[in-house]
């Protein structure tokens, strides 16, 4: 009949409009006004309606185990009072005189360029973001280059460097949380293999690594921890330059305790990094035995000397 309740799905499965609608009635000799129309639709509950994301398509059988075991091995981990991190790209943002989604209270409206020609940005801005799950505070590394693994390691490494010898002074071992896909992929190489030499080695920390399943990433704690409290924070804000972009970040609070930091990346980062197999053999990486294609542990190749 067509694509809802009762009898007027046939009228309204192209998307008809009410004054199509009543020339359509007319037609058949039904004469009505537009109001009585959409009164009468409302009553068989038919209303302007956007659609919703329901459908989940094909699920991985796995998907609930690692669920499962990402909270298992996320609680050990916090019990024995070792750190724990939820890393991502934020969505890169043109950084100039753009219109910012949201609304903000203004006496008139930002005058803003009327098309989002990157021709016409300072720049691109690559927010990577590290959130510390059991402390309640995010670093974000702003670039402006590409969003690679080799960028998204260093801004980890960098955090382990400045952040995690601070809150964390007796930590052994490091667990992180990361999507299935972008510049930390569970099957990019170069992440790996930036991992083994920038963090394992370097700290003489094992580095454990929990994938979310594909599909997942809006359970990924940074993405509702984090993220969308910046976004809130600059909604209906154009991003004119870098320096407000990070101020926006830095002032990103929350009432649950919520602090941030912004570490601005100059360095350039290039695409297309290949790591060979005989590089990936030499990795000292142990693949968990639960869903190991999202779960694996790399280990320091040589124990960290004293300084």
């Amino acid at each position: 009949m067509g694509n809802g309740p009762g009898t007027g799905g046939r009228w309204l499965s192209s998307n008809m409009r009410l004054r199509t609608l009543r020339e359509q009635l007319c037609q058949r000799d039904h004469r009505v006004s537009l109001p009585v129309i959409s009164r009468l639709l409302k009553k068989r509950d038919y209303r302007l309606r956007v659609n919703t994301k329901q459908n989940e398509g094909s699920v991985s059988p796995q998907r609930d185990v690692q669920f499962q075991y990402l909270q298992a091995v996320q609680q050990d981990f916090r019990d024995s009072g070792q750190p724990v991190v939820s890393v991502d790209t934020k969505k890169k943002e043109l950084v100039g005189d753009f219109k910012n989604a949201g609304r903000a209270w203004r006496s008139e409206a930002e005058r803003v360029n009327v098309h989002d020609f990157p021709s016409q940005a300072d720049g691109r801005a690559v927010p990577y973001g590290i959130y510390e799950v059991a402390r309640n505070q995010g670093t974000v590394y702003l670039g402006d280059s590409a969003d690679t693994a080799e960028f998204a390691v260093d801004s980890l490494a960098d955090w382990c460097d400045r952040r995690m010898s601070a809150g964390y002074p007796q930590a052994a071992r490091l667990l992180v949380h990361a999507d299935c896909g972008g510049s930390n992929a569970n099957r990019c190489r170069l992440w790996k293999q930036q991992l083994q030499e920038k963090v394992a080695d370097r700290f003489g920390l094992p580095v454990t690594v929990c994938h979310y399943p594909t599909g997942c990433s809006k359970w990924n704690p940074i993405e509702h921890r984090l993220f969308s409290e910046i976004s809130k924070n600059w909604a209906g804000c154009p991003l004119r330059s870098f320096e407000l972009m990070a101020d926006y970040i830095q002032n990103t609070r929350t009432e649950a305790g919520l602090s941030v930091t912004v570490q601005r990346v100059r360095r350039d980062y290039q695409k297309g990094q290949q790591v060979s197999d005989e590089a990936m053999a030499q990795l000292a990486i142990q693949y968990h035995t639960v869903c190991p294609q999202w779960n694996y542990t790399i280990y320091p190749r040589q124990p960290l000397l004293p300084a």
